[in-house]
């Protein structure tokens, strides 16, 4: 790194809070709004697509998704973003961000947009077709989380770094409540529409033939907050560090980010007074599989994939007990006193209200106090108030929940149902204002511009397989334990306390994870990652040229 390319980078981190950067944070937020639409709005419609496709007379119940095809249409487009963060990842810098941030919202708009028309007349077919567009779904979604993080990083200041990280991430919880008042939207409409009795009344006729058109209009208009921002996002500039560092051109660097920022970088970026001597002279540059990579970024590299890794399986598995939960306190009926959409509706406000009292708010708590409590302070209380809650709902479980009514089992007597929520709630929260938000400002702030976007991806995509494990892990270990507990076609697992006292577990690993992480306020993106040392060498190598150059010969 050059002394120009310092002197362009110090000042976009002394830059002033611009209407661009919140511009940026929309058109990148966008792009989280609909990755959270499109993950959690399967859960509103799982039920109705059991009913529609696998029902079968002969169990008395209303019909519900095999184990097996359950598991890959929750778990399908979580590969998908795995394989999205490494590859988009490494495209961002082997590329450049911008050249590749709009080709993965284009991927979500027309995924989003197929998974609606999935074609066929039969449940393998229609299931097959909606697996397959979700993985490239989830692809597209994959790619925009190590893509905006690194934009929004080197756009920001250092002083409010993390507040714009963090603001963007938070669209996530806006798009879980998108999704959840969506459902509830349409599948309100079409219960005033086309009325049905609940399902132990009329079996055939508590699913109408329009309950089809529901989920896939609900698919469909995830494309649409997308394909509002997918011009704004083509016409971002690329990044001044990522122009700079990587490609090393110091004067665009500056002509770009003077056109969106008001930033004052002298006569430089109309003169371009760049040394070629400095230009000619740098420091070697390691990779990733490097020894000096290991050195510097190692450990810091397994504390991010780490504490990412352990989160998402707490995080993901805990949807799962939704069901237990919301049907403990009331909020979900039994699935056979409901009509197919009655089912959809009941499910989408829960969700809404889970997520607009827990997750919402714990997102933008950490938006406020990121920068003022510290990246690594926050972090270390989320895991520590996720553990814990969860041992609470762990040791105290049954009293919480109630017992089976005798004239009901499928209902909850006795118990403290509204502490049991709040005790619920409390864990989402402190995900949210803790570590599913500092996981992801993080590996955007730690390392080298040539690395930062791949980092990231790698940290994101140890994230996903622990979402992967959690989803399909705790699917089954759930499960009751004993003989007709289960659900149908699951074998017996755990129990959900057990379950609760396993993620409590988890929950503690990633506390002491947490300390290989550390703290990234108020420094410069160079000073974390080590440019600035580089540079340094850089600069000492140039005036040895220069001095060598002066030398007359003899």
């Amino acid at each position: 790194m050059t002394a120009e390319s310092m002197e362009v980078l110090g000042a976009l981190d002394k830059a002033k809070t611009q209407w661009y950067h919140f511009t940026t944070i929309i058109i990148a937020g966008m792009g989280f709004f609909t990755d959270a639409y499109d993950l959690f709005c399967i859960s509103t419609v799982t039920r109705l697509l059991g009913r529609i496709y696998y029902y079968d007379p002969a169990t008395g119940k209303p019909g519900s998704l095999p184990p097996n095809v359950s598991s890959a249409v929750n778990g399908v487009a979580l590969c998908g973003t795995l394989v999205g963060q490494v590859l988009f990842g490494w495209l961002g810098d082997k590329l450049g961000r911008k050249k590749v941030y709009g080709y993965t919202l284009l991927l979500m708009i027309i995924t989003s947009i197929a998974c609606g028309l999935s074609f066929g007349n039969s449940a393998k077919s229609v299931m097959s077709t909606l697996c397959f567009f979700r993985f490239w779904l989830g692809v597209g979604i994959g790619g925009d989380y190590p893509l905006s993080a690194t934009i929004m990083s080197e756009y920001a200041n250092k002083k409010t770094r993390g507040a714009f990280i963090a603001a963007v991430f938070a669209m996530q919880g806006f798009g879980i409540l998108g999704g959840a008042a969506v459902s509830i939207i349409v599948s309100a409409i079409f219960r005033h529409a086309y009325p049905r009795p609940a399902f132990q009344v009329d079996p055939i006729g508590s699913t109408p033939h329009q309950a089809d058109y529901v989920w896939r209009i609900i698919f469909m208009f995830g494309a649409l907050p997308a394909a509002l921002t997918f011009y704004y996002r083509m016409k971002m500039p690329e990044t001044a560090r990522y122009t700079a560092l990587v490609e090393r051109n110091d004067k665009r660097a500056a002509i770009e980010m003077g056109r969106v920022l008001q930033v004052d970088f002298g006569d430089f970026a109309s003169t371009g007074n760049m040394n070629p001597v400095a230009q000619r002279v740098a420091a070697p540059e390691y990779g990733l599989f490097s020894m000096q990579f290991a050195k510097r970024h190692g450990l810091q590299l397994l504390g991010t994939t780490s504490t990412w890794f352990l989160l998402d399986i707490a995080f993901y598995s805990q949807n799962l007990f939704q069901k237990d939960i919301y049907t403990a306190v009331g909020w979900l009926p039994p699935g056979k006193t409901m009509s197919a959409l009655e089912e959809v509706f009941r499910i989408s406000r829960a969700q809404a209200l889970l997520a607009l009292c827990s997750t919402v708010p714990g997102y933008w708590f950490t938006v406020a106090f990121i920068d003022i409590i510290g990246r690594w302070i926050i972090q270390l209380m989320g895991f520590f108030f996720m553990t814990f809650f969860m041992l609470i709902l762990t040791f105290d479980y049954y009293h919480l929940r109630g017992q089976p009514c005798p004239n009901n089992p499928s209902k909850y007597c006795g118990g403290n149902h509204i502490a049991f929520i709040v005790l619920y709630a409390f864990t989402f929260f402190f995900a949210n204002f803790g570590p599913n938000a500092t996981t992801f400002i993080v590996p955007a702030e730690l390392f080298p511009a040539r690395l930062r976007s791949t980092c990231h991806g790698l940290s994101a995509a140890a994230g996903k397989a622990g979402a992967i494990v959690g989803a399909f892990g705790f699917l089954y270990a759930a499960q009751g334990q004993h003989t007709g507990q289960p659900d149908p076609g699951y074998p017996r697992g755990i129990g959900v306390k057990n379950s609760f006292l396993l993620l409590s577990i988890i929950n503690g690993a990633g506390f002491f994870m947490t300390f290989f992480v550390p703290e990234t306020k108020g420094r410069s993106l160079e000073d974390l990652s080590g440019e600035n040392e580089d540079a340094e060498k850089e600069t000492v190598g140039s005036q040895s040229h220069r001095d060598l150059s002066t030398v007359n010969p003899v």
